[in-house]
């Protein structure tokens, strides 16, 4: 968990990692919520190709992801991944 999102890991038999986002609308209104969506789904891309194969991940964004610049959700999630061991 970090201050702007709650990361779920689950390990499956599937061969590749797949990505899930939460963006509720407590986020904002839905531009805001959209713009959340396409950053974590940009950082997620760029995060693929090192995730380990079987992984589940699903993020949750918190209601202030919305006001946060990219570079810090992209720290606080690679943060999170690489706690929990998911990056290779």
């Amino acid at each position: 968990m970090s201050k702007h999102a709650v990361v779920y890991i689950r390990a499956s038999d599937g061969a590749s990692p797949r990505f899930g986002f939460i963006v509720a609308k407590t986020v904002g209104i839905a531009v805001k919520r959209n713009l959340v969506r396409r950053r974590l789904k940009a950082l997620c891309h760029g995060v693929l190709s090192g995730t380990a194969p079987g992984t589940e991940v699903v993020i949750r964004a918190l209601p202030g992801a919305a006001t946060q610049p990219f570079g810090v959700l992209c720290e606080e999630i690679t943060t999170s991944l690489r706690k929990a061991s998911v990056l290779l």
